[in-house]
């Protein structure tokens, strides 16, 4: 079998759906149809920067799918492509979907003047450690999350 990557199409909607649910089935997020069908809307549209992209068979069937979005890095004064999403269907692991769509946002990356793709994934994500150990460096950096709050309850 062959694996071809192209930007969702709108034919896509269940596959994608199917896929993206499985990603927050995985990372024991809630199954909300809401949720994941306002992320579809989201990729679909390009709305908030976002770069849909799957990964697919021979028959056109998305097997994997990647959500990435540019973001400026005033540090170094340059930008950043980030990988929100990846997630390979179960029965396609080890095919070399996951590579593929990485190697499309290196692409992308290169393409749109990027000097990196950043990206996290859960420390006990095993299997695709070694997919990413094999074609990208982990950073020392350490992810934090933080509430927002009104101005109101501020110190």
């Amino acid at each position: 079998m062959s694996i071809r990557v192209r930007k969702v199409e709108y034919q896509d909607a269940a596959a994608w759906a199917s896929l993206y649910t499985g990603y927050r089935t995985f990372y024991k997020q809630s199954v909300d149809p809401a949720v994941v069908d306002k992320a579809w809307q989201w990729v679909r549209s390009g709305e908030h920067g976002l770069i849909g992209l799957v990964a697919v068979d021979d028959q056109d069937v998305p097997l994997a799918l990647a959500n990435l979005r540019w973001f400026a890095r005033p540090s170094t004064g340059t930008l950043g492509l980030y990988l929100d999403d990846l997630f390979t269907s179960p029965s396609a692991r080890g095919q070399g979907a996951a590579r593929a769509l990485l190697a499309r946002a290196a692409t992308l990356a290169q393409d749109g003047g990027a000097n990196v793709v950043r990206w996290i994934t859960a420390a006990d994500n095993d299997s695709a450690r070694r997919v990413y150990d094999a074609v990208a460096v982990a950073t020392p950096w350490v992810t934090y999350d933080m509430k927002p709050m009104s101005a109101t309850v501020r110190a």
